[in-house]
């Protein structure tokens, strides 16, 4: 059975950083794409990065100020959160996916974690 672990989510002041980590148990992505995805309250979950083993994408809204990450060793994806702001809070989930692809659309995982808080106040 797979499974997909999120921890590092907390709370922390605009400017601040974070580092998410997601740890899969089950099976081994590391010929396979793992991403992140976040959802704020009342809104949709949305795509926030991406990585397989020769690149990685994110999302316009993060660029520049989030890293995405994996070992493959230890079959985890990170997410280093920099220059937080107020608007990056949500929940954030880890998603793994069976094919290649840097999917961006919640339709393109097969799996997923159950999510992590993250708040940012001003």
């Amino acid at each position: 059975q797979v499974q997909l672990v999120e921890s590092g989510g907390g709370s922390v002041q605009a400017g601040g950083s974070l580092r998410l980590s997601c740890a899969a148990s089950g099976r081994t992505f590391s010929n396979s794409a793992m991403g992140w995805f976040r959802q704020a309250p009342g809104k949709e979950r949305g795509f926030v990065a991406a990585i397989n083993w020769s690149g990685a994408r994110t999302s316009d809204s993060v660029k520049g100020r989030f890293t995405i990450s994996r070992d493959n060793a230890k079959n985890t994806v990170y997410l280093q959160m920099n220059s937080l702001k107020p608007e990056d809070t949500a929940v954030y989930y880890c998603a793994a996916r069976v094919a290649y692809g840097l999917g961006v659309r919640q339709n393109d995982y097969d799996y997923w974690g159950q999510g992590t808080q993250v708040t940012v106040s001003e």
